[in-house]
């Protein structure tokens, strides 16, 4: 069933938020984009086909509450998968609950880890209430998903059952880890069992639950031939120190030397205290290596997350979007250290060099407290490997488009969790276009006082508005990602209200700028085509 087609106008506002100098004289700009139908959802698992994408599981509400009654309720569950166009902001849905039962549990699930591999969508375990058991679990199930089936089945409104396969497995019994695949092998590194009603009280207060983690890295390979699901060659390694971790954002790497693996970052809880970890460790195949040496202080929870490598620097380059962390940028200058480990607004950015040392920066803030158990989606048109790494060296143009932030917590506070009922944070249906711009062409909203600029299309007509004060003789051109000046709309534009019309129905599909400029004015908005 379609939930939503493109309602015009599309909000789509632009703020720079970092500045140029790791980014090879760009600056980092995120679009907030408000489109019509987009779901509200946070620890969802997603996959991609044909630059679309589908949304599947996690949760509709905000942080969860204390009081374990109303922890984790069923009625926030996702029950929906979604297929969602970022070209034209289409958004379709599906309900679940024609699946079997334990396909439709699981995959209504939070903190799920999940991994794509070709065309298949595989997702592993997930938390929540199961009316199979009468209780919360931890879901012990493999699943595979066919995403050109069963995407084409939501945008249709056929059937979605011939496209979802799953088997039952105790080692497959983990939430809040996270799956990733290197080379042949799958990882399933970190997080947790949980069985039973989340409780702040403790395991044997009130109404109890027990908490195992994995403390492991699981390494496998899934066996699929389209019909039957099976793992092979399962091997495990436990380090009850160094990977006692869950809530925590596992990214792929590529080291000095070349080769390709993972490394964790942070995450909770050390066993000491109710705090983050600050080390981080390398996995590179079966190898586990404990970076002591580097003390990640932003972003420690799992959060919208972006990688970039620059090969002809050997520069590793991790983004961390917002999130929860312990510490952030203090206003008079230093850090906040804040042991409540509440939601902040951060990014950051983690650099490995070339001679493997790791430093960290605070490069900028979201526009709210976002990016908690939000994903960061690649952009399929801007070079990467496999794993998705953006690849630095070949950015081409004045604008290169590095993915969309989508969903996840947005928090009305810091530190929201002691007085939390239900009402001070939400599941968010916001997307955040990331871009790398030209620093000409980036203008944050907040300086744009001398006049505005609203834009619609519905694919094929760009409609444009402009209000100018002052003694202007603008020009309004339209711009491709390479700088390439496309349309010539109108020149020596005056004062007052002005409105054109564009045909682009002969233009390539990709982002474009719509530039209103003169000596003392800059307005731009950027679209997908």
């Amino acid at each position: 069933m379609k939930i939503g087609t493109l309602l015009l106008p599309i909000a789509i506002t632009a703020s720079v938020i970092a500045t140029a100098q790791p980014f090879a004289g760009r600056v980092l700009v995120l679009e907030e984009i408000a489109p019509a139908g987009m779901p509200g959802l946070q620890s969802f698992a997603w996959g991609t086909h044909d630059g679309q994408w589908l949304l599947i599981g996690g949760r509709t509400d905000g942080l969860h509450r204390r009081q374990p009654p109303v922890s984790f309720l069923a009625s926030g569950n996702n029950v929906n998968a979604y297929v969602v166009d970022p070209a034209t902001w289409q958004v379709w849905s599906a309900s679940l609950n024609a699946l079997p039962q334990d396909l439709l549990e699981q995959l209504q699930s939070t903190n799920m880890e999940f991994e794509q591999q070709g065309t298949t969508l595989y997702c592993i375990g997930g938390y929540g209430y199961s009316p199979s058991n009468a209780d919360h679990v931890t879901y012990a199930f493999l699943s595979a998903i066919d995403l050109p089936g069963v995407m084409d089945a939501i945008r249709n409104g056929t059937s979605i059952t011939p496209y979802f396969r799953q088997i039952a497995d105790p080692r497959m019994a983990v939430t809040g880890g996270q799956l990733r695949k290197v080379g042949d092998h799958f990882n399933l590194v970190g997080g947790q069992r949980f069985m039973g009603r989340y409780n702040p009280m403790g395991p044997d207060f009130g109404p109890g639950f027990v908490q195992e983690y994995t403390n492991a890295l699981r390494r496998f390979i899934i066996l699929d031939d389209g019909v039957d699901l099976s793992i092979a060659d399962y091997w495990t390694l436990v380090d009850t120190v160094n990977l006692h971790r869950r809530d925590y954002n596992l990214l792929p790497q590529i080291f000095p030397d070349g080769q390709e693996g993972l490394t964790v970052f942070s995450g909770v809880f050390r066993y000491d205290a109710d705090l983050p970890w600050l080390n981080t460790v390398d996995i590179r195949g079966t190898d586990v290596s404990v970076n002591n040496a580097f003390e990640q202080l932003f972003n420690q929870y799992h959060s919208a997350h972006a990688c970039l490598y620059e090969g002809s620097t050997q520069t590793m380059r991790s983004i961390f979007f917002g999130g929860i962390g312990r510490y952030q940028p203090a206003a008079g200058g230093g850090l906040q250290d804040d042991t409540n480990v509440p939601f902040v607004n951060t990014i950051s950015l983690v650099e490995r060099d070339g001679s493997g040392q790791m430093t960290e920066s605070a490069i900028g803030q979201m526009p709210a407290l976002l990016g908690a158990s939000a994903e960061f989606i690649p952009w399929p048109g801007t070079e990467q490997t496999s794993s998705g790494i953006l690849l630095q060296d070949a950015f081409a143009g004045d604008t290169v488009v590095l993915g969309h932030i989508v969903g996840g917590i947005e928090s009305s506070a810091p530190n929201i969790f002691f007085i939390n009922t239900g009402t001070q944070s939400t599941a968010t249906n916001k997307v955040y276009r990331v871009l790398l711009v030209d620093p000409s062409t980036a203008v944050n909203d907040a300086d744009r006082t001398e006049g505005a600029l609203r834009v619609t299309t519905n694919g094929q007509v760009l409609n444009i508005e402009a209000s100018l004060q002052g003694n202007s003789a603008a020009l309004v051109r339209l711009i491709d990602s390479t700088g390439r000046v496309v349309r010539h709309i109108a020149a020596g534009v005056g004062t007052g209200e002005h409105r054109w019309t564009v045909d682009m129905r002969d233009l390539a599909a990709g982002p474009y700028l719509i530039e209103v400029r003169d000596e003392h004015l800059l307005l731009t908005r950027r679209i997908m085509h």
